[in-house]
């Protein structure tokens, strides 16, 4: 399908939702608009004790694309503000696990940066905005965990492929470059209409990250923990399956200290990029010669861009 089609369809689901009555079900399949001259990359940079490395300079980072050098056009030190998404799982299947999910959530408010603008989405086999019509976005956890606690029923079968390709079109009205989607669910998925393969490729298409917090019980024969490290190692996000209470508390902490500890670099590619997966490699040289760890991701999927009859954003 050429992006033309894909804006027009775009267009559409974007403004059912903005009609849509507040807290209103998603109930359509998402479409995407994935794809951006501009690649942006959140890059993270560890010691090797594993602790954050901040207050890098641009200079020192380098950008490969297939083994290409590339030019940084775009630079943003550490904490910079993000739009970022809780996609939290509303099944049946997490119902032991509400009240773990609204702690979590209000917890991850009170760790981001006090600028971010936060939206929560839930989901079974629908698809439903926790936040009104007209605050699409918060930064106050109290609201945020009212919203959840009236959104979160915890019944019916598992969307999140489909929550997810609605989280990334619900990104795009926010209005800061860094975008990040955080799923707490199980992984599992028997409602979607999007197929993982869909999913997948419009992450690697876009400038998102997703990070993951796997609650997994394990008698749940539909639980894929698999398919959330994919998606989150596929964006440059990390992935937690906690195992107690105190551990989801601390998962959803770590997600916001890796967000927040992010340098986003953004370059546009120096050859037009055919179509395929293009692999990214970010390489830093820290002061004193120091060994560090980087962390991004691999790589994105490249669509036609500019050739004629479609038109790239």
């Amino acid at each position: 399908m050429g992006m033309t089609m894909w804006r027009m369809l775009a267009a559409s689901a974007m403004a059912a939702v903005y009609l849509a009555a507040p807290h209103a079900t998603l109930q359509d399949r998402p479409s995407f608009t994935a794809e951006s001259e501009l690649v942006v990359l959140h890059v993270t940079v560890k010691d090797q004790q594993g602790r954050y490395v901040s207050g890098l300079p641009q200079d020192v980072f380098s950008i490969f694309e297939d083994n290409r050098p590339q030019s940084v056009s775009f630079f943003s030190s550490e904490d910079a503000p993000v739009t970022v998404g809780l996609l939290v799982d509303n099944s049946g299947s997490m119902q032991p696990n509400r009240d773990l999910v609204l702690a979590a959530s209000m917890a991850f408010v009170e760790r981001s940066n006090p600028q971010d603008e936060v939206f929560a989405l839930t989901f079974n086999e629908t698809i439903q905005a926790a936040l009104p019509q007209e605050t699409p976005f918060t930064s106050d956890p109290a609201v945020l965990r009212d919203a959840l606690a009236h959104a979160i029923s915890t019944r019916g079968r598992t969307a999140l492929y489909d929550a997810l390709a609605a989280g990334e079109e619900y990104l795009a009205r926010g209005q800061f470059e860094r975008k990040a989607l955080v799923v707490v669910s199980d992984g599992g998925d028997n409602a979607s209409a999007t197929t993982f393969e869909e999913i997948l490729n419009h992450t690697q298409a876009s400038n998102v990250v997703i990070h993951a917090v796997g609650l997994v019980d394990a008698s749940d024969e539909d639980a894929n923990p698999k398919r959330l490290k994919q998606l989150a190692q596929a964006s440059g996000g990390v992935v937690f399956q906690p195992r107690s209470a105190r551990q989801v508390a601390e998962a959803i902490e770590r997600v916001a200290l890796d967000i927040r500890s992010a340098y986003t670099l953004g370059y546009v590619p120096a050859s037009a990029s055919s179509g395929g997966f293009h692999r990214i490699r970010v390489a830093v040289r820290s002061p004193g010669g120091r060994n560090v760890v980087v962390k991004t991701r691999a790589g994105y999927m490249a669509g036609r861009r500019a050739r004629g009859d479609d038109h790239a954003q």
